[in-house]
Parts: structure tokens; C-alpha cells; sequence
């Protein structure tokens, strides 16, 4: 296998074809360069036959001259990748590459012995999601489902509540401020509108499809799906906290379902969950529980894993990570 980066001017639709993961399509490097982050994309041939891409994004941190890789949800890269990425890192000031692979914990085998793999400490994507099988019928998809899930359900339809598919500009604006008002209302600090923005914009045409769902003309809730390689992801969602008791979003997620058949899916990946039998004090607890009602099965990923490229300064780097985060974590008690 030859290992090489793929140009700007490369076929996206051959390189769609190889992706596994909207994370690794190439629309979505098209929208992080749109603010400012350097793409590259790497392609594993044999002979002009491309066979695996992988996709990743550098990210240089302020005042220091250095930059992190960040390779998300790819196959997991063979040694002759990984050879790649590092003499790569060298040449360009990477200190290291976290690597989240969209590989099952079950097919682990002996893809992680290299000795500059280090178990990352701090993963960004969960190593648990739920899963539903989406060539099960609707009958059978809600049999399976929680009773109390079922139930409001059909408590939300007897009541009113419509969700409708906008993508357009005006269901991205509902989408994002519903979003934003969770956002804030959780204490989560993800990314800006700026970004989501962008994301939606250069999504929008096949990938990124967004469901709002209504009481009357009020919006309640709603999603941003992304649709890949008969795969629906439930991605991004918001709430408003008017007439909470008319279930809108248990609604609206099965009507995401119900999008994703229509499509051709053949699986629905809910992002991520804490794993089964979790702790029902955990943060997290809230939104698996609510997924769970779904009747998903629970699916262990392979995890995060740090391509460590120069050791003394990614230790430096993790002691500065664990401070920043205690700084934080102060901040929001004070």
C-alpha cells in the first residue's frame, strides 16, 4: 500500500466513497476550513486504486508554535498510516494525534500494539453509543421501545404536537437558538454559532437534515441529523422549556427514526451514552437514560488513542490540559 496526501482537487465523490463517517467526509473538512483549520487528508492506495482515506484536522495552539492532529472517527490506520502520520508530525511541529477510530471494541484485536499509542486520558467522543436497527419495521421498532417512552409518544400526537423537516435557513435559525438555550441552560461550552453555521451550510445538501417540532406555532424542540452511507447520527438537539409536559422530544426523536427509513438507512447512531448499568447519579445519565427508551443496543467503541509524535512535550501538554481543566471546574463553582 502506498500511503500519500490527497489533493484539494481530488474526486470528494470517490473520497465520499471510502469515508466511513460524516466526520471523515468530505464536506465537513470543507466546513472547519471555512474557519480557519487546516485539513489534510490522507489516502492509502494500491496502485492507483484508492482503498481508505483518513481525514484530519491540526490545530495549533497560541503563542507556543505547536499544533495537535486530531483524527476522528476513520477506520483504525494500519502501521503504514501511522508511519505516516508520525514522520508527518515531525516535520510539521505535531506533538500528537488523537485518534478516535469508528471501530468496535469486539473487532480490537491487535490494532492498538504500536508502541507510540498511549490510551488517551482525556477522549473527546464517549466510548459508548446506542444503536437501533432501522430495517425493523415501525410496528416492530416501537414494540421494542420503553413502555413510558412509547406512551409519550403517543401522548405528544394526541396532543398536538407536529414535527415538520425544514432545511432551509429559517429551520437552522429555530434549530440553533433552541440549541443555544440548552446549551446555556446545561452549562455546556461546545462550539459557536459561527461554526454551526458553517457546518449546516456546507452540510446541507444530503448530509445535514434538521426536524423541528411544534405546538402549534411555538418550536419545542429541535435536531440536526447527519445521513451517511445508510447510517442516520443524531448529532445536535435543543429544547425549549415551554410545555414540557407535551413530550416533544420524544416526538421528534421518533420522528428522526422515521426520517432515517425514509431515507434508506440502515442504522441509527445516537452519538454517544454512557454504558449499560451506568450510575444514575452520572451527568450524562439524563440523555442516555432518555436514548434508552428508544430500545437501542448499547455499542462499545475501540476508544481515543494518542499518537504521541514528541513525548516531552506532549507530557508537558497533559499536565497543562489537567490544570486548565481544574481552572474550569473552579470557575463554574465560584
Amino acid at each position: 500500500m502506498e500511503v500519500k496526501i490527497i489533493a484539494s482537487d481530488f474526486d470528494k465523490n470517490l473520497y465520499n466513497s471510502k469515508a466511513i463517517h460524516p466526520l471523515q467526509s468530505w464536506e465537513w473538512g470543507e466546513a472547519r476550513k471555512k474557519h480557519g483549520v487546516e485539513v489534510i487528508r490522507i489516502g492509502e492506495f494500491e496502485g492507483e486504486t484508492l482503498k481508505h482515506v483518513y481525514q484530519l484536522t491540526l490545530h495549533t495552539i497560541p503563542y507556543f508554535g505547536i499544533k495537535i492532529g486530531y483524527l476522528p472517527r476513520s477506520e483504525f490506520p494500519s502501521n503504514e498510516v501511522l508511519r505516516f502520520l508520525k514522520e508527518f508530525g515531525q516535520k510539521n511541529n505535531v506533538i500528537f494525534i488523537k485518534i478516535e477510530p469508528y471501530v468496535l471494541a469486539a473487532n480490537h484485536s491487535q490494532k492498538t500494539k504500536n508502541s507510540d499509542l498511549k490510551k488517551s486520558p482525556h477522549p473527546l467522543f464517549p466510548k459508548w453509543t446506542q444503536i437501533l436497527d432501522l430495517t425493523l419495521s415501525e410496528d416492530q421498532l416501537l414494540k421494542k421501545m420503553k413502555p413510558k417512552t412509547r406512551y409519550n409518544i403517543k401522548l405528544a400526537q394526541k396532543k398536538g404536537v407536529d414535527v415538520k423537516e425544514i432545511n432551509n435557513e429559517e429551520g437552522f435559525k429555530i434549530f440553533a437558538k433552541l440549541y443555544f438555550e440548552t446549551c446555556k441552560r446545561q452549562k455546556y461550552y461546545g462550539h459557536n454559532y459561527a461554526y454551526h453555521e458553517a457546518l449546516w451550510k456546507t452540510l446541507k445538501n444530503g448530509i445535514s437534515y434538521i426536524l423541528i417540532a411544534y405546538y402549534k406555532a411555538l418550536p419545542l424542540a429541535a435536531f440536526e441529523l447527519l445521513y451517511f452511507h445508510n447510517t442516520l447520527y443524531y448529532v445536535y438537539g435543543g429544547t425549549s422549556l415551554e410545555y414540557r409536559n407535551l413530550m416533544a422530544s420524544n416526538l421528534i426523536m421518533w420522528e428522526a427514526i422515521r426520517l432515517g427509513i425514509k431515507l434508506g438507512a440502515k442504522k441509527f447512531d445516537m452519538w454517544g451514552s454512557l454504558p449499560p448499568n451506568y450510575d444514575s447519579s452520572h451527568p450524562w445519565a439524563g440523555f442516555t437514560r432518555y436514548k434508552e427508551g428508544y430500545g437501542g443496543e448499547f455499542i462499545e467503541f475501540i476508544g481515543s488513542y494518542d499518537l504521541v509524535i514528541s513525548p516531552p512535550s506532549y507530557r508537558i501538554y497533559s499536565l497543562l490540559y489537567h490544570v486548565r481543566k481544574l481552572y474550569l471546574g473552579l470557575k463554574r463553582i465560584f
